[in-house]
């Protein structure tokens, strides 16, 4: 009788350790998929993010163009002068396909190494009014390179002045924003510069562009 007793209590022990074994196994399956998912979730978020980001603007301007070419001692003069009305669409892009990134799944951690430069064209539209020139002092294509250059140079400065590089560095947090929500929503942090980017406004002051 007694044997009989230690057979079922060795059996009921054995019973209890495989349904204990096969409980392990099963939370052990469960825990790794799970980093995978989310894993492959901010990845995917961030190739969904990683596009060409474009702010357009429209600048306009007015230029008077003057040259003289004299002869004999600066006796006789020839003028050439126009009045030159600019018209330019200028685009500021950041492509976040070159964006670098790493993403730690043991500590949740997602760090963005690096965010490209602002792409900054400037198409200008240039047509030339009140042409005055002489044969001895006619308009060269060293005059349209002067002016071209001499145009976008304006322009530039224009550009640092106006909102359109703000409007487009906001636009960029915007699409920042998307992979923040989404590391908040699952537990994970978001670093770039050495500090975790909780919200949008640690973005205005952590980004370094």
């Amino acid at each position: 009788m007694q044997n009989l007793i230690k057979r079922i209590l060795a059996v009921a022990v054995i019973v209890v350790i495989v349904i204990l074994a096969f409980k392990y196994c099963g939370f052990k399956k469960e825990e790794e998929p799970e980093i995978g998912y989310n894993t492959n979730l901010i990845q995917q978020q961030i190739l969904n993010v990683g596009k060409l980001v474009v702010t357009e603007g429209h600048f306009s301007e007015v230029i008077t163009y003057k040259n003289q070419q004299k002869y004999l001692m600066d006796m006789v003069s020839f003028e050439k002068k126009a009045l030159i009305v600019v018209n330019a669409n200028v685009t500021v892009a950041y492509d976040l396909h070159q964006m670098k990134y790493d993403i730690d799944e043991k500590n949740k951690t997602i760090t963005i190494l690096n965010i490209p430069k602002e792409e900054i064209t400037i198409n200008p539209d240039i047509q030339f009014y009140d042409v005055e020139q002489s044969k001895l002092n006619p308009f060269t294509g060293d005059d349209y390179n002067k002016i071209n250059k001499s145009v976008k140079a304006n322009l530039a400065k224009k550009i640092e002045k106006s909102s359109l590089k703000t409007n487009a560095q906001n636009r960029l947090i915007s699409e920042l924003s998307k992979i923040l929500i989404l590391t908040n929503s699952m537990g994970w942090k978001l670093q770039y510069n050495g500090k975790v980017i909780e919200s949008d406004k640690d973005f205005n002051k952590d980004l370094k562009l």
